[in-house]
């Protein structure tokens, strides 16, 4: 089993920052990819930012040289560092962990994130 327990939602204005932790516990491997996911009202859950099992960092688009996933291996961290937010950036943000071997997905409880004009 995995759990996932996200922190470091809020409130902020646009042009601001925060950053989101993610920490795992239970059966992580390094060789699984681990990332975020947001979900705005009315909409389809999105892959935000991932940290893949090639340990290389894929980004949605419209996060690309704003956000920053960041992994620590030996902690079973993940953070994602968020500059330069955007009220289309309001949503709730969820971890996630995919054991590629048994094809499941381990999903934190979310945290919400509100930018305003």
């Amino acid at each position: 089993q995995v759990q996932l327990v996200e922190s470091g939602g809020g409130l902020v204005q646009a042009g601001g920052s925060l950053r989101l932790a993610c920490v795992a516990s239970g059966n992580i491997s390094n060789f699984n990819p681990m990332g975020w996911y947001r979900q705005a009202p009315g909409k389809s859950r999105e892959l935000v930012a991932v940290v893949s099992s090639g340990r290389t960092a894929n980004y949605l688009d419209s996060v690309k040289g704003r956000f920053t996933i960041s992994r620590d291996y030996a902690k079973n961290t993940l953070d994602l560092q968020m500059n330069s937010m955007k009220t289309e950036d309001t949503a709730v943000y969820y971890c996630y962990y995919a054991n590629i071997a048994t094809m499941r997905t381990y999903w934190g409880q979310g945290t919400q994130v509100t930018v305003s004009s």
